[in-house]
């Protein structure tokens, strides 16, 4: 298919505003010295508006005027001709575009141009909305339209930026699975790596008050999903490769908005250790996590789905958690942060960490001195005792340390922090679990090094291929338009008019 389109660059309106801009500020150093700042900001202002104007009549030419389409087996006729507004990284911009429905129906109708370029939400371009999405997964909407609006090309609202990832995530939740999968298999394992760390943790997150209800409901080993104050507890899971001087070389981060049992976390985990030891088997396996025994037995059944042995596995308890329940004992033992209990708990720390046996030597500690107090004061010891007596089998540091393996649960805790935390728990923030976990998943795609990856996978499910129906054949389009097409910038003051040829026999 031949098409042949008039519009030419050097004839273009913002072509020749720009032209006239240049002279104009040549005439300026005649007389005086001109600000460089006002410079730089009329010369972007101009560049934008040329751009606007290169991606109208760009976007016009996806549009289609036939007089029968097809689309996914299914035959549009057209029905209506109107104007309609798209954002693009530039800006806003108008396009005359065609609209279809479905023969003998009153179906809702379609726009080939969208349909061609993949708009989102009816408004977006595909860099636009990568665009938006980035920085909403960073920012509040409004902190995303001040900061859009200073750099002078779109400027989405906040009401259209807080849609936006929403609709996105739409659209990912829909084929997660396959496209997790999809972003798995382009990636490798690096040849420095030799162990594995696996770890999850969870945040409170604030619920709306219909969405917490629903949580609230639903169980977990015998006791309510729900938090105080309407919180609900959102997942974070990581899965960290170490090298042999346990540096670590790169990190896999996920997180979920509150669900029962963690099955969604538990299968994305599931997922990337499947793909790892497909390709690397001879890599060591690290559990690590903060002590509570759900998380212990959660990793456990990841391993017990894939077939995992048991044998080379290596269960750490975060040693901060650790030391937090020492300081608690020594604490109770010789007074709340006196100079006997700050200096007992160093003491007993090193040993824990630097000394094979320093669980046990803490054990005998706490051991003798709850046997010597009694009421409030020994049972805050004891409590503190099963602890150590529970994790000790966890507490091998030494050993751990003389491996270069992690002995601290410091990722998936900044995983919680920086996923969730510093985007979802700002003040007067509550949110649904399709609010939340569209900004989570974006942010975690983000923070693992996927987002390029993964928005061509997105950007491509808003697209679709478009036939033209002929009387007896179909011709998929391509790069085609038989239309004539009127497109107005929003930045121009003046009507372009594009014009196409029909395609050719």
């Amino acid at each position: 298919m031949k098409v042949s389109h008039t519009y030419e660059l050097l004839e273009s309106p913002a072509m020749q505003r720009l032209g006239q801009f240049v002279r104009e500020h040549e005439r300026l150093w005649q007389n005086t010295t001109p600000g460089f700042e006002q410079f730089e900001r009329d010369l972007h202002k101009q560049m934008v508006e040329l751009e606007q104007e290169l991606l109208a009549a760009e976007l016009a030419r996806y549009d289609v005027d036939a007089e029968q389409i097809e689309v996914e087996g299914v035959r549009y006729h057209p029905v209506w001709v109107d104007t309609e507004t798209y954002l693009t990284a530039a800006g806003e911009v108008q396009v005359e575009r065609h609209l279809y429905r479905p023969a003998g129906h009153n179906a809702k109708s379609i726009c080939p141009l969208e349909l061609r370029v993949g708009i989102v939400d009816g408004y977006w371009t595909p860099r636009a909305a990568r665009q938006g999405s980035f920085v909403t997964a960073q920012l509040t909407p409004g902190d995303a339209e001040s900061l859009f609006g200073e750099l002078g090309a779109m400027s989405p609202s906040r009401s259209t930026l807080d849609r936006l990832p929403r609709e996105l995530s739409r659209h990912w939740e829909t084929k997660r699975e396959d496209w997790e999968v999809a972003l798995r298999a382009q990636e490798t394992v690096p040849e420095a790596a030799v162990s594995v760390a696996f770890s999850l943790d969870g945040v409170m997150v604030p619920m709306k008050a219909k969405a917490a209800e629903r949580l609230a409901k639903q169980t977990e080993a015998g006791k309510h999903a729900s938090g105080p104050a309407g919180r609900q507890e959102a997942a974070c899971g990581t899965v960290s490769l170490y090298d042999a001087e346990g540096e670590r070389l790169q990190t896999i981060r996920y997180g979920r908005m509150p669900e029962s049992k963690k099955v969604t976390l538990q299968a994305q985990l599931q997922g990337e250790i499947e793909a790892l030891f497909a390709l690397r088997p001879d890599l060591r396996r690290v559990h690590l996590a903060d002590g509570a025994e759900t998380n212990w037995d959660r990793l456990a059944e990841i391993e017990a789905a894939l077939g995992l042995p048991s044998e080379g596995r290596v269960k750490i308890v975060d040693f901060y958690h650790g030391c937090d329940h020492l300081k608690n004992g020594c604490d109770a033992i010789w007074g709340e942060s006196t100079p006997r209990s700050r200096a007992e708990f160093l003491r007993l720390k090193t040993f824990l960490k630097e000394e094979d046996g320093g669980a046990d030597r803490i054990i005998r500690t706490f051991k003798h001195h709850a046997s010597r107090t009694t009421g409030n004061c020994r049972q805050r010891i004891e409590a503190e005792l099963t602890y150590f007596r529970n994790q000790r089998p966890r507490m091998n540091y030494p050993e751990y340390l003389r491996q270069n393996l992690p002995i601290a649960s410091g990722v998936v805790e900044a995983a919680c922090k920086t996923l969730v935390t510093q985007r979802l728990k700002r003040s007067g923030m509550a949110w649904t679990v399709a609010g939340g976990q569209a900004l989570l998943t974006f942010r975690s795609l983000i923070q693992s090094q996927r987002w390029s990856s993964a928005w061509t996978l997105l950007a491509a499910d808003f697209r679709q291929t478009i036939t033209l129906v002929k009387p007896a054949t179909a011709t998929p389009f391509q790069n085609s338009l038989a239309a004539r097409v009127v497109v107005h910038p929003v930045t121009s003051t003046k009507q372009i008019v594009y014009h196409a040829l029909p395609l050719a026999a």
